[in-house]
């Protein structure tokens, strides 16, 4: 039986990824459901493991919190302009 709880809203994903929450059952942030633990759930969990915490029993599998964000490039805020401290 996998544990799986939405931790990441589904607004700004790609329209296949908001298709795949619903079918699992994952309507609002923090739900928690359980599924059976069968390779198609597993499928569609592996494809939006970013947005969810899985658990299989009492162990986590994936922790949606820690994916990596991306970083700005060469530390400059994405509004600052180049050469605008002339």
């Amino acid at each position: 039986m996998l544990r799986i709880k939405l931790v990441k809203s589904p607004i700004g994903q790609n329209p296949k990824n908001r298709a795949t929450t619903q079918a699992l059952g994952l309507r609002k942030i923090s739900q928690v459901i359980e599924k059976e633990d069968t390779p198609s759930v597993r499928g569609m969990v592996h494809a939006i493991h970013h947005m969810l915490q899985v658990w299989d029993g009492e162990t986590l599998i994936h922790d949606g919190t820690k994916v990596r964000k991306k970083a700005t490039r060469k530390g400059r805020k994405p509004s600052e302009k180049r050469g605008a401290d002339k």
